[in-house]
Order: C-alpha cells, then sequence, then structure tokens
C-alpha cells in the first residue's frame, strides 16, 4: 500500500512540473512578442498616359523589313515592336488607336495591358478601310482620349508609312490641337526607301517626313524613321527612356500582437498547478 501511494505522489509531482515547464514555456513565448503580419502593396499608375496610334492602310503589308533573311510586312514589325513597348511600361495607362481612311479607338487607356494586347493582336489590314491614310484623324482621335485626363505627361506615338490623303482634319491642325492641350505626338515613319525603290514601288509607300517632323516639332516631340526593325526596336527604346516616372508604391503592414494570449496560457498554467496542488494532490494519502 505504502508503495502505491508513492507512486501517486510521483506521478503528481511530475504533473506538477509538467505544468510549471510549460507556464514557463508560454512566458518565453511571450517575451518573444509574437505577431500575425498583413502586408499590402498598392501600386499607383505613373502618371503618364499614353495613346498609340497604328496606321493600318493597304501600304503596311509591304514587305520591306527583314528578320533573318526573311521578308516580314511593316504593319507586322510595328506590331511586335509595340507589344515589347506596351509590356515595358506596366504602370503606365496605354490605349491604341488605329487609322487608315478613318481613325477608331481599338482600346481605351488602360492599365489592363493583357486587354490592350489581345486587343492589338486581333488589328490586321483590312480591319477598317485601307484605302487611304488619314494621319490628322489618328492623332485628332488619339487627343480626344488624353485631353480630359489629368497627368504629369500626355503622349501619342504614332507609326505611319505613308502621307495624309484622307479624313476630315489636316495633320497640322491636328498638331496645333496637341500643342494647346500639352500633348507631345511622337512619330515614327516606317518603310525602307531602297527596297521601295528596287520593288518598283511608287513614292507613295513612303512616309511624308517633312510633316511628320514638323508634327512632332510643334508639340515638343521627337520624330523618328524606321528603315528596318533594329531602328524601329532602338526608336522605342530612345522614346522609353525620354518619357519615363517612377510609379507610385503605397505599402501597408497591419499587425496583430499575440503575446498576451501567451501571457494567459502561461498564467492558466500556474494557477491550474496551484489549484490541484491545494487541492486534489494535497488530499493524495
Amino acid at each position: 500500500m505504502e508503495g502505491l501511494t508513492s507512486v501517486r505522489r510521483s506521478r503528481a509531482g511530475g504533473l506538477l512540473a509538467a505544468l510549471r515547464w510549460l507556464a514557463l514555456a508560454a512566458f518565453i513565448v511571450a517575451l518573444a512578442q509574437p505577431r500575425l503580419t498583413h502586408s499590402t502593396t498598392e501600386v499607383k499608375a505613373s502618371g503618364i498616359d499614353i495613346v498609340c496610334a497604328l496606321d493600318l492602310s493597304g501600304s503596311m503589308y509591304t514587305q520591306d523589313y527583314n528578320i533573318n533573311g526573311q521578308g516580314i510586312s511593316r504593319f507586322h514589325i510595328a506590331q511586335a515592336v509595340l507589344k515589347k513597348f506596351v509590356e515595358g511600361r506596366p504602370d503606365d495607362r496605354i490605349g491604341l488607336v488605329v487609322f487608315a481612311a478613318q481613325a477608331f479607338i481599338a482600346s481605351p487607356l488602360t492599365l489592363d495591358h493583357d486587354f490592350l494586347l489581345d486587343d492589338l493582336d486581333r488589328m490586321q489590314i483590312g480591319t477598317i478601310n485601307s484605302d487611304a491614310t488619314a494621319i490628322g484623324d489618328g492623332i485628332m482621335t488619339a487627343l480626344n482620349r488624353l485631353r480630359d485626363l489629368k497627368a504629369k505627361s500626355k503622349i501619342i506615338v504614332l507609326m505611319t508609312d505613308g502621307g495624309n490623303n484622307s479624313g476630315n482634319i489636316d495633320p497640322t491642325t491636328a498638331a496645333q490641337a496637341a500643342q494647346a492641350l500639352g500633348v507631345k505626338v511622337y512619330t515614327i515613319g516606317l518603310g525602307n526607301a531602297e527596297l521601295v525603290r528596287e520593288m518598283g514601288l511608287p513614292p507613295g509607300y513612303l512616309p511624308d517626313t517633312d510633316t511628320l517632323q514638323k508634327i512632332s516639332d510643334m508639340t515638343g516631340a521627337k520624330s523618328y524613321q524606321a528603315p528596318n526593325a533594329e531602328e524601329l526596336t532602338a526608336i522605342y527604346k530612345d522614346i522609353n527612356k525620354l518619357e519615363k516616372t517612377e510609379a507610385v508604391v503605397n505599402k501597408y503592414t497591419q499587425y496583430r500582437e499575440l503575446f498576451q494570449w501567451a501571457i494567459a496560457v502561461g498564467l492558466a498554467l500556474l494557477l491550474i498547478e496551484v489549484v490541484l496542488a491545494q487541492t486534489i494532490f494535497r488530499r493524495l494519502p
């Protein structure tokens, strides 16, 4: 009988010691100040709004560009380089205007660049009347997307391979409107003059460089000529550097402190130990 009592007392002492050690462990955890962390990051637009105006006239199917020895049309090289430009500016609102005999909005200004790129993929020569080139209308359609917006910088990037021969608005008049609204119009002339001559094509298959230069000069931008794919890629890199600003990033962090729960557990364990020691285990024979 005495042996059984000794075993019971030993077990009771072990349980009380375990409770004491658990309480100590809880207090140590409390000293470490555990917390739950919830972070959110908000990225705002950079403040630059861009409308890309792409020529869809029939001459854009002229294959006077060359990649790896294979001829490629002006339209397809312009489409490919424009995609890379969009992908390289994730924090800018970008829209797309297409023009030929008329001008249309293909995509509104958006930060959803996947949506924009899907719209760009859908564009083809013949999507709109491709019999002529309305550069002035293309600029004005782009301006109408920018005019009422508040942005640090508003720009139009216009790509064309011809001269204005259609539409209701003269390119110079459109440039004056852009100047008044503080919108810069970067112009890019597409086409390889040497290959055009070799193909026996008329001068109308080359851009009106004087008009494009005048448009850009009036609006405080730059005019470029892209006789090959490498030049076109370099042009967009240059525009990228000229029109660059940092996006606004706001990071919010919320903390939920947990040390008080560890203290509560430790105190509860100590209380249980004291109660057991003064009641049940005290009455053990």
